[in-house]
């Protein structure tokens, strides 16, 4: 496993557009072998992303973000690659996405404090701000382990340009036991034709020798969020359909503009 260096801090907040594309193979060779001499390996150039969303018991979170609502966010753990002990590096992240624009606040910790703080809601940490945002979370959603989802990324960056990232997601799988980071990476995969899921991260626009390789390669963006679809696959493989209503009403929630107003105060006292 390839531990991640902790001498720099960790990046906790990032905001940036973001975009999904979800490319064949044959697509994904010839992307790369245009746009080579412009990227470069990130850092953590390859590893295996494994991450344990949380959600209520009626999944409201996941129902929402299939509606493709103007404001959604998501709650989950993440490693990168599978740890082996309960004293590996993980992050506890909200991802949040409003009207285009994705935004991510995070915490460092281990899988150990991580497990008290889920009992207890104690946790050591440096930024009481998002430890704050996490606790509101967890308390009015009553968050539980949902759906593990894991798949195999291949990260870059622009040589000349490092707001501009780009990152490939390969053999998307799930499961929904054995809700724990540390019990493998194992799961359902969600392509059957073993496609990728490009994402593209920016502060502002395309460098233009990416659009002309995009429009090239007829290569058009597709909207595509991992823990929605899988839910909504496996939904549909159940023959089960979502009652959006009952959500409301375990969450004692009048209107979905509740929710968008609340956290959205929230991100503007920051």
């Amino acid at each position: 496993m390839t531990t991640i260096a902790t001498t720099k801090k960790a990046q906790e907040v990032f905001r940036r557009v973001e975009t999904k594309y979800i490319l064949t193979p044959a697509e994904f060779k010839a992307l790369l072998e245009i746009i080579a001499p412009y990227i470069e390996k990130d850092r953590y150039f390859k590893a295996t992303n494994c991450s344990v969303y949380y959600d209520t018991d009626s999944r409201y979170l996941a129902i929402h973000s299939m509606e493709k609502p103007l404001y959604k966010e998501k709650i989950r753990i993440r490693s990168y690659n599978v740890p082996k002990s309960l004293d590996d590096e993980i992050f506890i992240e909200i991802k949040k996405k409003y009207n285009g624009i994705g935004s991510k606040r995070r915490i460092t910790t281990t899988l150990k404090d991580f497990y008290h703080y889920e009992k207890t809601g104690e946790l050591k940490t440096e930024n009481a701000q998002i430890k704050a945002e996490l606790d509101h979370c967890f308390n009015f959603y009553h968050l539980k382990p949902a759906l593990y989802v894991a798949y195999d990324r291949l990260s870059f960056s622009g040589k000349n340009d490092d707001n501009f990232r780009l990152t490939f997601d390969q053999n998307v799988r799930s499961r929904e036991d054995n809700l724990q980071l540390e019990y493998g990476d194992a799961g359902d995969h969600y392509f059957k034709n073993h496609e990728i899921v490009m994402e593209v991260k920016v502060l502002d626009a395309y460098p233009i020798w990416f659009t002309r390789a995009l429009s090239h390669l007829h290569i058009y963006p597709a909207s595509f969020s991992k823990y929605g679809r899988i839910y909504e696959q496996r939904l549909n493989a159940r023959e089960e359909k979502p009652i959006v209503r009952r959500v409301y009403q375990n969450l004692e929630i009048p209107a979905e503009e509740n929710i968008l107003l609340n956290r959205l105060s929230l991100e503007r006292s920051n």
